[in-house]
């Protein structure tokens, strides 16, 4: 078990390092040079660079000390301690990347992309159970708190940083700057749940059993059984529902086709899937690890 934590650890720290890149990349080559305020820390250091003319480094270490101490008090040390790690590496890396050159200088393309790669990278550090500071900890608290998604916290929390965009630009600029929040919130939720999307599939079938058998048996899928009444009819049958990988659906498609063609079967998206073969168990098994259950 020890083992698996201490791989566990690893890959958010590497999903960390990997989002403070590309974060790091968002901002010096398309946010800034356009001066799209797509919300955080990195909108305000946007706005102050473009009035002041201050380093966008070294207000993103300023604005990081306040709130490095509320996560602490309201997240707790481990993700304190990876978002301080988060919050030094993140203003290292837009140093690092200050004089990387500019992907494009058309607002459209800025606010559009902008979102995309600055979303990947929030998305990418979320994974890793951390953050780079900034109003990225206030986001968190409200995600926790407020049981709302990551996604949903950036767009409310980044919002009023946006609307203090107003003081130093222009009406359209702080319209992009919406724009590129708008996709920073779907693309964060996107990678926190990731890329391999699952389905909820609901077959009603007077060969229920047959199709179970094939379910659990041939395609190796868990499967529900729950009893139902048909309203036309009002005979008794039983529903029968599973969930699969969005890779797997063709396959369990076919088989229900093959066994019952007049089946009646809804499929619906599903996300946040756990249990067993989608989540710590199968995990855990990957890596010859054994998990007790209490």
């Amino acid at each position: 078990m020890k083992k698996f934590f201490a791989h566990q650890q690893v890959q958010d720290a590497l999903f960390v390092i990997a989002g403070a890149f590309v974060l790091a990349v968002s901002i010096n080559c398309i946010l800034l040079p356009n001066q799209i305020v797509a919300g955080g820390a990195n909108g305000i250091s946007v706005v102050l660079n473009h009035m002041f003319g201050w380093n966008v480094a070294v207000v993103l270490y300023a604005i990081n000390i306040p709130l490095l101490i509320l996560c602490f008090l309201l997240l707790g040390k481990e993700v304190g301690l990876k978002t301080i790690f988060g919050s030094l590496l993140y203003p290292f890396f837009v140093g690092v990347t200050a004089h990387f050159p500019v992907i494009t200088h058309d607002l459209f393309l800025a606010a559009l992309f902008g979102g995309i790669v600055t979303g990947v990278g929030l998305g990418l550090v979320f994974r890793g159970n951390a953050s780079t500071g900034g109003t990225a900890i206030i986001s968190q608290i409200v995600h926790k708190y407020f049981h709302v998604s990551l996604g949903i916290a950036i767009l409310f929390v980044d919002g009023l940083v946006i609307l203090s965009a107003l003081i130093a630009f222009d009406t359209d600029v702080v319209l992009f700057s919406l724009i590129s929040l708008f996709l920073i919130g779907r693309v964060v939720d996107m990678v926190q749940v990731g890329f391999d999307r699952s389905k909820n599939v609901m077959i009603v079938s007077q060969k229920y059993e047959e199709i179970q058998h094939a379910i659990t048996t041939t395609l190796d899928k868990g499967a529900t059984l729950i009893p139902i009444e048909g309203g036309y009819s009002q005979a008794p049958s039983k529903l029968l529902m599973t969930v699969i990988s969005e890779k797997d659906f063709p396959k369990v498609k076919e088989a229900i086709l093959t066994i019952d063609e007049t089946a009646f079967f809804v499929t619906l998206n599903a996300s946040e899937v756990n249990g067993r073969g989608f989540s710590l168990k199968k995990v855990a098994d990957d890596y010859g690890v054994e998990v007790n259950h209490l």
